[in-house]
């Protein structure tokens, strides 16, 4: 660490090969590999090492997927590229590669000790998630990519990796649309005269700081988590498929996915309107309760909100959301006692949902006693948050869980910007749909090749510590900054980011309404333009908030043109019903909502730019969309002794 002068202070400079931004499973991959391949002069910065989705979130049974590694599965990486090609909008060379390094990646963690299960004779048994044709997934409990994070730490830890912990990065150094540093903001040293100003210079970044979380306020996203996508998006880098999102049902108490055994323990829900009133609420949509706890059931493996299921199990969610949204109802899952419907035991199911409860001797007396058989830990988890669901309701909504989307990147998980990674729900690897857990391996295969490509290729020697004149004129742009934000403005930094945060939920999330976006764009974009006069910071320890409120903005701008570009063109898709007073009626037999759900009325999908990502993009003062043909799944047919020679080439590069 050296020093230099700006604008009359001292400002700490680190030069390094390779900065890693972010410590989940992804971060901590990436320097783990880096330093493996020999790339010693790097570090890993992180605002918190505790932070963080990978960290602090989960499901019943938090989901990997995998090639096949079981019994006589006849599975391939050509199938497995294939199936998350077809999700729809997905570049096939990053889906042959996701499918290609899934393998490696899963049985290095093996190697590093995650305990994923395997029966007497060795084999890493499975089960079907979604969108997934055979049982790739596994798990090893509720708290999956936890335990991943905490060993790959563990091994950078061993490895002696510089960690700057406490450190927010708030600006990339760019230059000829190549990456020269980062600037970022020392948390533990913000009330200093130099408000913890640090300068890195390096040659590559690997962004690992996770989806864009602070867009939405119904979020099950851990609230450490917030993202810095728009900070790259400023730099020059393309976003992809920033519409697409999955949104599902999820505790809001303590943020958690209510997926698998939670709803196939057929849990009671109930409203409670303004005045403390309660009543169970799902038979009143149906012929018979029994429809209801069907639909219930099937929500376990079809979490995700989708719009091809608003005839079906996704109806669940926007009766959740037309109660808590439009009625203004709390939602609760009460495990406590059976729902209408069980009264005379379980005959009255579809027989897929009796069989399953069936197979797993899942017909106790009431949900949770059946939650506590078919999986004890997911009754664990929330005691250990302080939620009793033996003797207490678990509040709930529909939520955002995870972006699609993200930047954009090639077949080495580098964005358009050179020398600028993403890895992790950071990078936009894909559309449509994904089979659950997909994302899981792609943080370790994306990061693993952002690491492989900076060891192979990137040979510029490490940068001097003397500042360049660019770097210090954005040095100063951002003192600058801070002190027009310290002088004070109108809105709260706290204010300000639950206002937009409520506004994305209500007219961007699983509901979208064209015209409402069209109109929150422009007021983003009036934010932006006078954000360092308009907010206000009382001290420098909320300068932090305010450049994550900033980032926040730009990310919802380019989300917003995202989302009204793609439901112009496409109508409802994926995680998304455009909303359309003339549209579709939500309509299945024995539905009797249709009515009451009329504010839910949609515009259907046409089926049409499948074989399109959209690319966003920042252009003058902000951000446009367009399509862009995908990539196609390469179809290789590879002679060993050429790859054989191919390889040995470019590892000696």
């Amino acid at each position: 660490m050296k020093f230099a002068e700006i604008s009359g202070q001292k400002i700490a400079v680190i030069a390094l090969d390779t900065l890693v931004i972010g410590s989940g499973c992804a971060g901590f991959n990436a320097a783990d590999t880096l330093w493996d391949l020999g790339r010693k002069e790097i570090a890993l910065l992180t605002e918190g090492i505790k932070m963080g989705t990978s960290r602090n979130t989960g499901s019943d049974k938090q989901t990997y997927y995998k090639l096949s590694l079981c019994s006589d599965s006849a599975d391939s990486i050509y199938e497995l590229a294939d199936n998350l090609f077809q999700g729809g909008s997905v570049n096939g060379d990053t889906a042959l590669a996701e499918a290609a390094g899934s393998l490696r990646s899963f049985m290095k963690l093996v190697n590093l000790g995650v305990p994923f299960p395997t029966n007497v004779y060795g084999e890493y048994v499975g089960y079907k998630t979604d969108h997934d044709p055979y049982r790739r997934a596994t798990s090893c409990g509720p708290l999956t990519s936890k335990i991943m994070t905490e060993k790959l730490e563990k091994s950078v830890l061993s490895k002696g990796i510089p960690i700057y912990d406490r450190m927010q990065a708030v600006r990339l150094l760019v230059e000829d649309n190549a990456v020269r540093g980062v600037l970022a903001l020392d948390l533990n040293r913000l009330s200093g005269s130099d408000l913890g100003l640090t300068v890195f210079l390096c040659n590559q970044v690997i962004l690992a700081t996770g989806g864009p979380a602070i867009a939405y306020q119904a979020s099950v996203y851990p609230e450490s988590q917030t993202g810095m996508t728009g900070m790259a998006l400023e730099a020059g880098a393309s976003a992809c498929n920033l519409q697409e999102w999955q949104y599902g049902l999820a505790s809001t108490k303590f943020r958690w996915n209510l997926s698998g055994t939670y709803q196939q323990a057929l849990p009671r829900y109930i409203a409670v309107d303004r005045e403390g009133k309660e009543r169970e609420f799902l038979p009143e949509y149906f012929e018979t309760p029994e429809q209801a706890l069907d639909l219930v059931f099937l929500k376990g493996y079809q979490w995700p909100f989708d719009t091809q299921k608003v005839a079906g199990s996704s109806l669940i969610d926007l009766i959740v959301y037309h109660e808590t949204f439009h009625k203004g109802n709390r939602v609760f899952l009460d495990f406590r006692q059976n729902p209408k419907g069980l009264e005379k035991g379980f005959s009255g199911l579809s027989e897929e949902t009796r069989q399953y409860l069936e197979r797993s001797g899942a017909f106790q007396e009431t949900p949770v006693a059946r939650l506590s058989h078919m999986n004890p830990k997911a009754i664990e988890l929330y005691a250990s948050h302080d939620i009793d669901l033996w003797r207490e309701p678990l509040e709930a909504a529909v939520c955002a869980q995870h972006n699609n989307g993200g930047l954009a990147v090639d077949l080495n998980w580098q964005t358009t910007v050179s020398g600028l990674y993403a890895a992790g729900e950071a990078a936009g690897t894909f559309g449509i749909a994904r089979p659950g857990g997909s994302a899981l391996n792609s943080t370790q295969v994306g990061s693993q090749r952002a690491a492989e490509h900076i060891a192979d290729t990137c040979r510029k020697p490490v940068p001097e510590e003397q500042l360049p004149e660019f770097a210090k004129k954005a040095a100063e742009e951002l003192l600058t900054q801070c002190g027009r934000l310290l002088s004070g403005g109108e809105t709260g930094v706290r204010e300000q980011r639950a206002y937009f945060q409520k506004q994305m939920s209500l007219f961007a999330a699983q509901i979208r309404s064209l015209p409402e976006m069209e109109r929150l764009a422009g007021e983003v974009l009036e934010t932006l333009a006078g954000f360092f006069e308009q907010t206000a910071v009382k001290d420098p320890l909320e300068l932090p908030h305010a450049y994550k409120n900033r980032d926040m903005l730009l990310v919802q701008c380019a989300m917003l043109s995202a989302m009204g570009f793609a439901g112009a063109a496409c109508g409802s898709r994926g995680s998304a019903l455009i909303a359309d007073k003339s549209g579709e009626p939500l309509s299945m037999p024995g539905f009797l909502g249709e009515k009451e759900l009329a504010a839910c009325r949609y515009r259907p999908g046409n089926g049409s730019h499948r074989e399109d990502w959209v690319e966003t993009s920042l252009e003058g003062d902000g951000f446009h969309s367009r399509f862009v043909p995908v990539r196609p799944l390469p179809r290789t047919d590879d002679w060993f002794e050429t790859i054989w020679a191919e390889y040995t080439a470019r590892k000696e590069r």
